[in-house]
């Protein structure tokens, strides 16, 4: 099973580069033998059938198909002689390279395996395709906005698969009601509320509600709450004067011990320090 949530947070810590892209229409007698995979790619089928083996698997290709590739993969593949394969194709590598407590952290791609692979089925396949159209455009063209452009359209080409697969997962009124919660956290931060209230409000059980929020967003509905507090008291420790013990509880925590443990173990710095570290860097700016 797909979990979304954690497929978004992987990708979310990776930076691109296209290596190759296009759109691809079979002849009848199209056909690639057994053969190691040595990029990672990912087509997206539009029209036609076909087959593809992958590690011994085999998948029936057809329009709204995703297939991902990664290297070392051992692959055949083959067109319907009576209904040629088209697809659009994009060849690409990754690096990691994110940052978690106020610390960078880069890897390579061999440390870090690509979040997908295999063949997936996608049920609205049309925005897609209105992406892959643009990478494919831009990859006739060169220059370092057009590459800026073209990893821009594969990141949304990303986050739509991301959507797409969540979309499946969850159905439609559940999906408004989790959204609803969301809405409902960021507006009130600063209430207390439990995930027994949460739950209620989406009209779900608390275990049910919990596990689609999980799926849905990536964190658990309290792990969202407090990130949302956190996020809301950086930027006033960035921006004001007011003292630790206000900022505490304008973001919904009484005790200012318990918030700046909650903080440090988020940020990795305390709330002092990192109103400290953000005031030198614009009082330096400003001279």
């Amino acid at each position: 099973m797909v979990n979304t949530g954690k497929i978004a947070k992987q990708l979310n810590r990776l930076i691109f580069s296209i290596l190759l892209s296009g759109y691809k229409r079979c002849k009848p007698d199209w056909y690639k033998p057994f053969r190691e995979q040595r990029h990672h790619s990912l087509w997206l089928i539009t029209k036609g059938s076909g087959e593809v083996t992958m590690d011994g698997t085999k998948y029936k290709l057809s329009p709204g198909k995703l297939v991902v590739f990664k290297p070392g993969m051992i692959c055949e593949k083959r067109t319907s002689s009576s209904n040629p394969l088209e697809f659009y194709f994009v060849r690409f590598t990754y690096a990691v390279a994110y940052e978690e407590k106020q610390n960078w952290h880069f890897e390579s791609p061999d440390s870090t395996a690509f979040p997908l692979q295999g063949v997936f089925s996608i049920t609205n396949s049309g925005n897609m395709i209105h992406e892959l159209d643009h990478i494919q455009q831009l990859s006739q063209r060169r220059g370092p906005t057009v590459a800026m452009r073209r990893k821009l359209h594969f990141q949304e080409l990303l986050l739509m698969i991301v959507q797409d697969f969540r979309s499946q997962k969850i159905a439609g009124n559940s999906t408004m009601a989790i959204d609803t919660t969301i809405d409902y956290i960021v507006t009130n931060y600063h209430v207390h509320m439990t995930l027994t209230d949460l739950a209620k409000m989406a009209g779900l059980s608390t275990s049910h509600y919990a596990r689609l929020f999980k799926e849905y967003v990536g964190y658990s509905p309290i792990d969202y709450l407090t990130h949302v507090r956190i996020d809301r008291a950086k930027e006033l420790l960035a921006i004001s004067d007011f003292r630790i013990k206000e900022i505490s509880q304008s973001v919904g925590y009484q005790d200012e011990l318990y918030f700046s443990r909650i903080f440090k173990r988020i940020v990795g710095v305390s709330p002092t320090q990192f109103s400290d570290n953000h005031k030198t860097i614009s009082s330096a700016m400003k001279k």
